[in-house]
């Protein structure tokens, strides 16, 4: 079965890799691991935003660059595509202060179109007929008007696979076929190997 696979960046990490020492993830082998054999994968679009230095964490973007070069020179079939950040100053009251009137600025910092890159692949993938089945890897709820188009109007069978603990999304499970988890040891059995063969990319000292 000609099948793609659709990875919000951030929700997966968030869920499944933060705090975790398996942020040097191989995405061909963990979904390989996480699917039938009968998924013949052609693409694995990952769909990310490129973060800025913070204060506390001056080599983030390095990591992450290191991460996505790391990525697209192993697995082939990875395909990256970015989204981006919306930094502003916003008024907001100070928590555990019971004085809910005393406001003071803050910087937020949010992350902007990887959920709607997604769908837009999703359904323009769907028309092209590139796929028979679509892996879609988020829990994020704002995907499921992409599925459901996909579903009615393109026949296509969608898989999910739900990053992390939390319940799966009530939204996206009514237009999927069926739906997986990321277990640890999926994690911890698909780690890309470092340095990556034929060239001088190494994992990052303090993943």
């Amino acid at each position: 079965m000609r099948t793609y696979i659709y990875v919000d960046g951030f929700n997966l990490y968030y869920r499944s890799l933060k705090q975790t020492p398996f942020k040097w993830l191989d995405l061909s082998g963990l979904f390989r691991d996480v699917l039938m054999p009968h998924h013949d994968i052609l693409k694995i679009k990952y769909f990310t935003a490129r973060v800025s230095a913070r204060p506390d964490d001056l080599s983030e973007p390095q990591r992450q660059d290191t991460y996505l070069r790391a990525l697209q020179h192993h697995c082939p079939e990875v395909e990256v595509y970015y989204g981006h950040f919306l930094t502003h100053k916003v008024r907001a009251p100070l928590a555990d202060t019971g004085n809910r009137t005393r406001l003071v600025n803050v910087i937020r910092t949010e992350e902007k179109g990887s959920d709607v890159n997604l769908a837009v692949h999703l359904l323009n993938d769907a028309w092209l007929d590139d796929y028979d089945c679509a892996i879609v890897v988020t829990n994020d709820s704002d995907i499921a008007e992409g599925m459901r188009l996909v579903k009615q109007h393109k026949r296509k069978w969608i898989g999910l696979i739900t990053p992390g603990t939390s319940h799966t999304s009530r939204e996206l499970m009514a237009h999927a076929d069926f739906s997986r988890r990321i277990q640890k040891r999926a994690l911890r059995k698909n780690q890309l190997p470092s340095p990556i063969p034929g060239t001088s990319i190494t994992k990052p000292a303090n993943w």
